[in-house]
């Protein structure tokens, strides 16, 4: 068949959810069988995340051809399993770097080049891309911000192009918010009216309603909502907030939004979805009854900057039948003598991951911490460099070790800039991006935890371990347990005589999913039961 477009739109204010019901519609189509693919379309003129502080915007999400995308891709592959690419995540940075491109290369000959219709068509390709390659049924197109945006209006504009383009084969699925007065003790659905004439003054109607709201919508409410936006009766969802983000493509399958869509594109609606895997996986979360505490040492105190952290160690708990509890500690604050205050009472320990060098030493801090009472610990990238400059510091007794991205001058450059990295003065997309290959030492807690020898996970960084140093560290106890097959560099290293002390240069974060979590979280919240 050829490939459906569902355009998922946002209105009254941000952060609604738009990731987790698109990542909903896709699990719900798989479900019945359908090849599907999400991508999100950003407004922002940023070319991608890569150079935005996650304070800013939340954590920067890798995808395995090396891509740094929207934290939303992380949803979408955590919900539905599948590999996102570069081409899922397209920004207005990257259009206009695209489309000037071609001007400054005489492709337009000479015309005046304008936002209609260069830009939209630009747009327009990119949103019909994906579905052209004839690998999916159903294409779900996520555009970021809120309807009324000023730089949203172009791929709203080129949506509503499509619409009538296409016919039968695109619709629009609009995520609006219902809020509840406490005062009158009502629920008010003017917001989303002036959402959905908004959007019908760009010539957009939408086929599909989702109302967020944190009460149960009765049905005189949502009748009212169908009839002043001219939607289907039956097209108005409701999504009600629930404990769990995993929870939501159940309550959008018992609405039976998956249905509603099939409908919309005319298409025979047969049977159910086969969501019992699912079921199962909510069914063992909800039975879990331990609790572990789990720390996260970092310098980013925003859930958003952690995210996909905090998502695999969710799912990491359900399938050890526990419940994980996290908490953030700063690492600026860190200190010798406050590390025991607040690290004491945690069963794990994740140095997290970053750039640049505030906190680090409270990260340095905390790996000492870690090694010396064994606690378990997962140190990520940043937070793995930082283990072995503790362990330089204080096992083999380099006082002055360091990475060079903190001390350029240290005469024990443990972690040093790769070689492919020296020289590279861009910023954006230039560092060690996409997965590669490692290959892990027999018997390790890697090896023990993966099940097999190869495993593929994704980089983002530009400095490394230094192997000139490797001898020294393997005798005084750190092994190296897994290496670049193709270019000796340094993936894991561990110290065998703690309980479960482990550090990784790539991020296994961006590889767990709800029914295939990654092993070294499991591996990692196990040893804390």
């Amino acid at each position: 068949m050829e490939a459906k477009y569902i355009f998922v739109t946002g209105g009254v204010v941000s952060s609604l959810g738009k990731g987790i019901i698109s990542a909903s519609i896709g699990r719900l189509l798989q479900a019945r069988g359908y090849r599907i693919t999400i991508q999100k379309f950003d407004p922002y003129i940023n070319v991608d995340p890569g150079t935005l502080n996650p304070n800013e915007h939340g954590e920067c999400y890798v995808t395995a051809d090396g891509c740094e995308t929207d934290l939303d891709l992380g949803h979408y592959e955590r919900f539905t399993d599948i590999q996102t690419s570069c081409a899922n995540n397209v920004t207005t940075g990257k259009i206009y770097q695209r489309v000037i491109a071609k001007e400054r290369n005489g492709d337009y000959l000479g015309r005046t080049v304008q936002v209609v219709p260069h830009i939209t068509n630009e747009i327009k390709q990119r949103m019909l891309a994906l579905g052209e390659t004839g690998d999916y049924d159903f294409v779900v197109t996520e555009i970021g911000g809120t309807v009324g945006d000023i730089e949203s209006q172009p791929f709203l504009e080129s949506i509503r192009q499509l619409k009538w383009e296409l016919g039968r084969s695109a619709i629009c699925v609009h995520l609006t918010y219902v809020p509840y007065i406490a005062a009158a003790g009502e629920l008010k659905s003017k917001p989303t009216q002036h959402s959905v004439k908004e959007l019908q003054g760009l010539g957009l109607q939408p086929d599909v309603l989702v109302l967020r709201a944190e009460h149960e919508l009765n049905r005189t409410l949502l009748d009212k909502v169908a009839g002043f936006c001219n939607v289907d009766k039956d097209c108005v969802i409701q999504s009600i907030d629930r404990p769990s983000i995993y929870e939501v493509p159940l309550c959008m399958a018992a609405q039976q939004l998956d249905q509603v869509i099939l409908k919309k594109f005319g298409m025979e609606v047969i049977g159910e979805a086969d969501l019992s895997a699912w079921h199962r996986f909510l069914e063992r979360r909800v039975k879990a009854e331990r609790t572990v505490h789990v720390a996260l040492v970092g310098k980013y105190d925003l859930q958003d900057a952690y995210k996909s952290i905090l998502e695999c160690l969710s799912q990491a708990g359900t399938y050890n039948d526990c419940i994980v509890k996290t908490r953030f500690v700063q690492s600026e604050g860190l200190t010798p003598e406050t590390v025991t205050e607040q690290l004491a009472g945690m069963d794990g320990v994740i140095i997290c991951p970053g750039f640049g060098s505030r906190g680090i030493e409270g990260k340095i801090i905390a790996a000492e911490y870690c090694r010396t009472t064994d606690k378990p610990t997962l140190g990520i990238c940043l937070g793995m460099q930082m283990m072995v400059v503790e362990y330089a510091r204080n096992v083999l007794g380099y006082k002055d070790a360091n990475s060079s991205e903190i001390a350029p001058q240290t005469p024990h450059p443990v972690i040093d800039l790769m070689e492919e990295q020296k020289g590279v003065t861009q910023m954006g997309g230039t560092m060690r991006l996409g997965a590669s290959a490692c290959q892990l030492m027999l018997h390790s807690e890697a090896h023990i935890a993966y099940g097999r020898q190869f495993i593929m996970e994704r980089h983002r960084h530009r400095y490394e371990f230094n192997n000139a140093f490797r001898p020294d560290f393997e005798k005084a106890g750190m092994i190296c347990s897994g290496i670049n097959p193709d270019n000796g560099l340094v993936e894991i290293v561990e110290v065998p005589s703690r309980r479960w002390y482990v550090g990784v240069q790539f991020h296994p974060e961006y590889t767990g999913t709800v029914l295939h979590p990654n092993p070294l979280f499991v591996s990692f919240v196990g040893h804390m039961i």
